[in-house]
C-alpha cells in the first residue's frame, strides 16, 4: 500500500456520453491537480479493457470523472464496490438516486427542504393520454413560466426555460432527445448558485456559494464551459443570514440524498431569501470554468490539496 503522501490514482474520464469533452477536461485538472502533489497518476478513457486494468493493478484509489450517465447513474460505480477498489465520490445507490431528478427532488421534499412544484412525464404518458390533453392539464395547474428538463442528465443539456404556452411542445422534444423522461418545473425567480460540499473525513463542509448570472439569462451549456458567457460572483451577493441558510439547506440536501466526498447542491434563493432545491450533483464539473473549483478557491484551499484529501479518504474508508 502507498503512503497517504503517494497514491497510486486511476482517473477515469472520456467516454461516449453527451459530455465527453467536458469530463475529458474535469479529468485532465483532477489528473494535473494530483500529480503536483507527488501523487502516481494514470489517466484512462472507459472501454473493453479497464475493468481489467483496474483489477490487475489495485490501484490505490480511482477518481471518476465521468460525466453522463457512464460515470453518475451508479453502473460504474456498483463495478467498483465489486471489484473491491476504493473510489472517490458517492456509492452506487446513492448516485442512482440522485441522478434521477425527480427521485432527488421527492427525497429532499421529504427532509423539509423547498422544492419547486413540478410534475414528472415519460413519453409513454404523451402516447397513452394524448400530449395537447397532457400539456394543457399541466399548463392549467402550474402556468407559465416553467422548466423543462430531462429527468436525468447534466450540463444543462434539454433543459428549456418556457415562458409561455407555446414554447411547452417544443421543450418537450429538447428534454426527450436525452431522456425518456421529462421533468417540467415551476419557475422560481431569484438568484442562483450552486454550493460544494466536500467531506474528507470531518463531517460535510459547504464552501462559499457561486452565484450564477448568465449573460444570455439562460446558464446554457454554452454558458457554462464557454468562457465569457457567465459571470460568476464568489461568494454569492448574499446577506450574511441568507447565505448561511443555503449552506444549510445544502448539507441538509446531500445527507439527505447519501452523499459522499463531493457533491453540487445548486439553488435557487427568491426574493424572501427562501432557498428551492433544484438538483444535487454526484459527479460536478472540475474544468478551468466549473462552480466547484471556484468554490475551492473562494474557500482559500489549493485545488490539487482538496482533491488529496478526498483521495485519501476514499482509501481510508472504502465501501
Amino acid at each position: 500500500m502507498s503512503s497517504f503522501s503517494e497514491l497510486s490514482v486511476a482517473v477515469l474520464a472520456g467516454g461516449i456520453s453527451h459530455e465527453r469533452d467536458v469530463s475529458l477536461r474535469s479529468g485532465r485538472r483532477v489528473a494535473d491537480g494530483l500529480s503536483a502533489l507527488g501523487h502516481r497518476v494514470s489517466f484512462h478513457e472507459p472501454d473493453s479493457t479497464v475493468l481489467q486494468f483496474l483489477a490487475e493493478t489495485r490501484p490505490d484509489v480511482v477518481w471518476p470523472a465521468l460525466h453522463g450517465a457512464s460515470g453518475e447513474d451508479g453502473a460504474l460505480r456498483a463495478l467498483l464496490a465489486l471489484l473491491g477498489v476504493p473510489f472517490v465520490g458517492s456509492d452506487a445507490r446513492h448516485a442512482r438516486l440522485a441522478w434521477s431528478k425527480p427521485t432527488a427532488k421527492t427525497l429532499v421534499a421529504e427532509a423539509g427542504i423547498h422544492t419547486p412544484e413540478s410534475v414528472t412525464l415519460s413519453t409513454e404518458s404523451f402516447r397513452e393520454l394524448g400530449a395537447a390533453s397532457v400539456l394543457r392539464t399541466v399548463l392549467d395547474a402550474l402556468g407559465t413560466p416553467l422548466v423543462v428538463k430531462p429527468a436525468k442528465g447534466g450540463s444543462a443539456q434539454g433543459v428549456t426555460i418556457v415562458d409561455g404556452p407555446d414554447d411547452l411542445p417544443r421543450a418537450m422534444v429538447d428534454a426527450y432527445t436525452y431522456s425518456d423522461v421529462a421533468l417540467i418545473e415551476r419557475k422560481v425567480t431569484g438568484t442562483e448558485v450552486a454550493i460544494t460540499i466536500i467531506d474528507t473525513g470531518d463531517g460535510p463542509q459547504a464552501l462559499p456559494a457561486v452565484e450564477i448570472v448568465p449573460l444570455s439569462g439562460v446558464y446554457s451549456f454554452e454558458a457554462r464551459y464557454n468562457a465569457g458567457e457567465t459571470r460568476f460572483y464568489t461568494p454569492a451577493r448574499l446577506e450574511a443570514d441568507v447565505a448561511d441558510d443555503a449552506a444549510r439547506i445544502a448539507i441538509a440536501a446531500h445527507n439527505a440524498l447519501g452523499l459522499r466526498h463531493i457533491s453540487r447542491v445548486d439553488l435557487i434563493i427568491d426574493e424572501r431569501g427562501t432557498s428551492w432545491f433544484l438538483e444535487a450533483n454526484v459527479l460536478p464539473g472540475l474544468t478551468e470554468t466549473s462552480l466547484v473549483p471556484q468554490a475551492i478557491e473562494a474557500a482559500g484551499l489549493e485545488l490539487g490539496e482538496v482533491y488529496s484529501a478526498l483521495a485519501v479518504e476514499a482509501m481510508r474508508n472504502p465501501l
